[in-house]
């Protein structure tokens, strides 16, 4: 990936190699730099991210940019674009660290409203690029995209936290939504019975509707 060099956080086979004073990271950090924000709870962690705590940064860019990633290629089907949106996401988070509120949402979803931002810009450049060849060649109409930004990350952000959930509430959403069984079939398979397995369901379904709720609230 290429280098963010405007805030010091080049990123080397997928980390953070640097922090924003210069000075690099080793390659493998000894664990006792990082074994505190290591094994931070996603609370404990955005905490130390908005204290500015370089480390937690790391950890932040580890646990997160995969996410982010995906949801920019899924967009903007570009590895290129996908991997210079994700480091202007965490440019931009790290640069505005101190904005982020805890009681709005979690961190993951603030980084994918920024993430939602610098997609629309992207699109935005693609159109006028577009729109700029279709004057040149005298083409009528060009397609930007075929399917809304919104609905795409919606998938990858539901995609990525069913597969967070615990068992048996990941299992279940998978088993109904992917494989299209039953609550019957999946009670059955499962061993439980079949109103331990709606309820888990109903959870599970009302944990999905928050997480993008705080999607949405962060990218408005």
């Amino acid at each position: 990936m290429k280098f963010m060099r405007s805030v010091g956080l080049p990123l080397v086979a997928g980390r953070v190699s640097g922090v924003v004073t210069g000075t690099p990271l080793e390659a493998e950090p000894p664990s006792s730099r990082r074994s505190d924000c290591q094994n931070s709870t996603d609370e404990e962690l955005a905490a130390g991210f908005t204290a500015g705590n370089e480390q937690c940064l790391e950890v932040v860019f580890r646990r997160w940019s995969p996410l982010i990633y995906a949801v920019a290629l899924r967009t903007l089907d570009s590895p290129s674009e996908a991997e210079d949106v994700t480091q202007q996401v965490f440019v931009a988070a790290w640069r505005g660290r101190t904005q982020y509120r805890a009681t709005s949402g979690s961190l993951p979803a603030w980084l994918l409203g920024i993430c939602k931002h610098r997609i629309v810009d992207r699109q935005r450049a693609r159109g006028r690029d577009l729109r700029l060849v279709g004057a040149v060649t005298s083409e009528a109409e060009v397609q930007v995209e075929s399917e809304p930004t919104t609905t795409l990350i919606d998938r990858v952000v539901l995609a990525d936290e069913i597969q967070r959930l615990p068992h048996p509430r990941g299992t279940i959403l998978r088993l109904a939504f992917w494989e299209g069984r039953s609550y019957p079939q999946i009670a059955e398979q499962l061993e439980l019975p079949l109103g331990t397995v709606k309820s888990h369901a109903r959870r599970a379904l009302l944990h999905l509707r928050t997480r993008l709720t705080e999607v949405t609230s962060w990218s408005t």
